[in-house]
């Protein structure tokens, strides 16, 4: 078995936590919608463009920022849109009404939408993807943490308090989060040693078009259509069509995201050992069938809903991670970034429509039941079986191009370089290189 050193450690660590604050910020509106569509007097479409607002600013920004994602240190990259993130943040929590808040999610889009991206470059960098599986199992589980610890503390704040509550907290936590990154990351400069010089316009049409990199964006096209569509109106679809009592939501998010955390690990050991597309396949089908049953119910015991939201979300959580760990082994080292930054901004402007979609289709009843859902039910589950097949070519490149590297002269040393057991930290202030290129 592979180990990491020390400072390895810490890079997966501070960027799981980094995740995790992006996610809680973007997942937070879910479960507050039940709160927001009543004390902000919003309609459905209103509330599913409060969702969108997010992702197409996110989707926007990326595409602007993709030419320039490896002109710079990725750590100097990672803290600048950090740091408006938090800005944005506190924006939401001091909005005082819906036009406020949705200037203030489009702000925060605009700058966390790209953070995922550049800490997916950050991963591709530093680890070669033999061991990408672990790495996005341990980076992924922030994914479940912000369920386990922030969806239910962020509900019990909202109930106790206000629904601005969560967003200062999230916030406060994510500018402690900064000053760590500041303090202790080390450069990640070592593409810039293998880049060619080009304008950065340049770069991003060479990027977004290449025919190599064309299959991955399509696909990723997709995969963001299940959490788009279901969750923006997951709580209210739990309330008022399930019986969930609006106080029992954290116990559902609590249950579900101690399952994904220990998941999440062991899913990524088994994509590194099986296969990262078998891993897929397996979550995908699982995914589709409890959709299906899901969206399709009506007053349902909270034991049945714990249940299965918390298998749902295990097999969300194989297919997140495996689909990282694979569409990562397909950029060249020098275009890691601009790959990333237009893949999170295809999956972030498929989401938005989405999410829009989301709130036309389904409408709210006088009484407060969710109509239709279930034809979000039958889309999300189309739209995961197409992916199913759109990966299978991606994995058959992917692998001949490990095997092609792998055939051919030896990997530089260096952090990119195979992990081996003991093997010391780079030493402070070192530049970190690229991976060998798979």
């Amino acid at each position: 078995m592979q180990t990491f050193s020390r400072y390895q450690k810490f890079v997966v660590a501070i960027l799981a936590f980094l995740q995790f604050t992006i996610i809680l910020d973007f997942m937070i509106l879910s479960p507050l919608g039940a709160l927001l569509l009543r004390d902000l007097g919003i309609k459905t479409s209103q509330f599913g463009l409060l969702v969108s607002a997010y992702a197409f600013s996110a989707g926007i920004s990326g595409i602007c920022t993709a030419g320039f994602a490896d002109k710079f240190d990725r750590k100097k990259l990672l803290l600048f849109f950090y740091a408006g993130f938090v800005l944005g943040t506190f924006m939401c929590a001091l909005a005082t009404g819906y036009r406020s808040l949705l200037v203030a999610r489009i702000v925060t889009g605009l700058f966390g939408g790209v953070i995922g991206s550049i800490s997916m470059a950050i991963i591709t960098d530093l680890f070669p993807l033999a061991v990408r599986g672990r790495v996005m199992g341990v980076v992924q589980t922030a994914f479940a943490a912000s369920q386990v610890l922030g969806l239910p503390f962020g509900l019990f704040l909202s109930n106790h308090f206000s629904w601005h509550a969560p967003f200062f907290l999230i916030a406060s936590i994510s500018l402690g989060v900064g000053f760590v990154i500041a303090a202790v990351l080390q450069p990640i400069d070592g593409h810039l040693k293998m880049a060619t010089v080009r304008n950065p316009f340049t770069h991003l049409a060479k990027t977004a078009t290449d025919g190599r990199y064309l299959p991955a964006f399509a696909a990723t096209m997709l995969l963001a259509t299940g959490g788009f569509m279901l969750m923006p109106f997951g709580s209210a679809f739990a309330v008022n069509n399930l019986g969930v009592p609006f106080s029992k939501l954290q116990h559902i998010y609590l249950v579900t995201g101690i399952t994904s955390m220990i998941a999440g690990p062991l899913l990524g050991r088994l994509a590194d050992k099986i296969g990262k597309y078998a891993v897929f396949c397996i979550g995908s089908v699982t995914a589709m069938a409890l959709v299906g049953i899901y969206c399709s119910l009506g007053l349902t015991p909270l034991g049945v809903v714990m249940a299965l939201n918390a298998v749902l979300f295990i097999a969300i959580t194989g297919r997140m991670i495996s689909a990282s760990a694979l569409t990562s082994g397909i950029p060249d080292p020098q275009d890691r970034g601009a790959f990333m930054s237009v893949s999170a901004s295809v999956q972030q402007l498929s989401g938005g429509v989405a999410a829009s979609a989301a709130g036309l289709i389904v409408f709210q009843t006088a009484g407060g039941h969710i109509e239709r859902y279930s034809i979000l039910g039958y889309v999300v589950m189309t739209a995961i079986g197409l992916t199913i097949a759109m990966l299978y070519p991606i994995n058959r490149a992917v692998m001949r191009k490990a095997a092609a590297a792998s055939a051919g002269p030896g990997a530089p040393a260096g952090p990119g370089a195979p992990v081996t057991p003991g093997a010391p930290a780079p030493a402070p202030g070192a530049s970190a290189t690229p991976a060998a290129a798979e």
